[in-house]
């Protein structure tokens, strides 16, 4: 298959992921009581979809499928564009929703084939990761509330991040006691998905901890450059994880309210975005076939990050709503912000070195 026919598979479902993103982010503000009156799109019902089945969901499945590059591979991410197309126009939400349960099934039909070319820990973790989103859509085909089962998606998510993290730790040659630690923190999580959130949130938080001593992060920090930008990325996304788990013990039984916005976003956030920000430099150009090179002011979207959530829980906790909203307002500024300062530095490199 050629570059410019691979380009075909991509950059549709790439595309709307990020119309789900936009979209989700507007959902996301309208929920806190931004721009309520500009449109009658009533989009607030549907932030979580938006955010973790259809962005999430689809770049992840785009990564798996670009990775193993058969042509029914990007049929999965594919699948999961269409179902968003269906869900977000309203054309029918039922479609939606079965479609991205059955793009769910693909991604875990990839990762078992992964697993199956490459018997290993991670490999399992991240065919567990693709089975917790599986269920999740389950759920939420069949109408239950979200926060019914909004573990199940962030278990898809913190398996999916930990398990590639697992993966790149082979390169310091982790034993095999550390990764006998590592599989109890994911049996933790499981278990507690059927138990109770307080295992839950122990889980995140040696999943956190495991992460901060053996993720390769804490050596390449003394690098310059990219190196260090994506260690500080995850280094600030594993302390995310970890207050995630403490607020999760303490409040995971509370589906609504400032408490659940707090330990919510701590997680999908503090952690889930802080790695995409650091391998958005590696994961967009093996997508897409360009070069982001590392720009400094990267720095500036990671640090707002930081400061927004911060905000963000401050009002949480405090009762104070407008402090929360505008948390969540510079939230949304934030990931614009990470969109337009990836973007330049691609177009800069077409510019400046005459790629075509």
């Amino acid at each position: 298959m050629t570059g410019n026919a691979k380009l075909l598979y991509r950059i549709p479902p790439l595309v709307i992921a990020f119309l789900s993103l936009l979209f989700g982010m507007l959902a996301g503000l309208s929920r806190l009581g931004w721009f309520t009156d500009l449109f009658e799109l009533n989009l607030s019902p549907i932030h979580g979809p938006l955010m973790v089945a259809g962005f999430l969901g689809i770049v992840i499945s785009l990564e798996r499928a670009v990775a193993m590059d058969r042509p029914w591979s990007y049929s999965v991410p594919l699948i999961k564009a269409i179902g968003l197309i269906f869900f977000l126009t309203g054309v029918s939400s039922a479609v939606g929703s079965f479609l991205f349960v059955i793009g769910a099934a693909g991604l875990v039909l990839i990762l078992g084939v992964f697993l199956y070319r490459q018997p290993a820990l991670f490999s399992v973790i991240l065919v567990l990761g693709a089975l917790m989103l599986l269920i999740g859509n389950l759920f939420f085909y069949f109408g239950y509330p979200i926060h019914i089962f909004v573990f199940w998606w962030l278990a898809f998510l913190v398996f999916t991040i930990a398990g590639e993290r697992l993966e790149l730790s082979r390169l310091i040659r982790i034993s095999g006691e550390a990764q006998v630690l590592f599989a109890a923190g994911i049996l933790i999580f499981i278990i507690g998905l059927f138990y109770t959130h307080r295992l839950i949130g122990i889980a995140m938080v040696f999943i956190s901890l495991w992460l901060l001593r053996y993720d390769v992060a804490s050596r390449t920090l003394r690098h310059a450059g990219l190196p260090r930008f994506i260690a500080v990325c995850l280094l600030s996304g594993n302390i995310w994880l970890g207050i995630g788990g403490i607020l999760t013990f303490f409040y995971g039984d509370m589906g609504a309210g400032p408490y659940y916005d707090a330990y919510l976003h701590s997680v999908l956030l503090g952690f889930v975005f802080a790695m995409i920000f650091g391998h958005a430099p590696i994961i967009f150009p093996a997508i897409l076939g360009i070069n982001i090179p590392f720009r400094i002011r990267f720095y500036i979207h990671l640090s707002l990050l930081q400061i927004s959530l911060v905000l963000r829980l401050a009002g949480d906790f405090l009762g104070l709503s407008s402090i929360m909203q505008w948390g969540g307002l510079i939230n949304a500024i934030t990931l614009l912000l990470f969109l337009g300062n990836t973007a330049s530095a691609a177009i800069s490199v077409k510019l400046f070195s005459g790629e075509k």
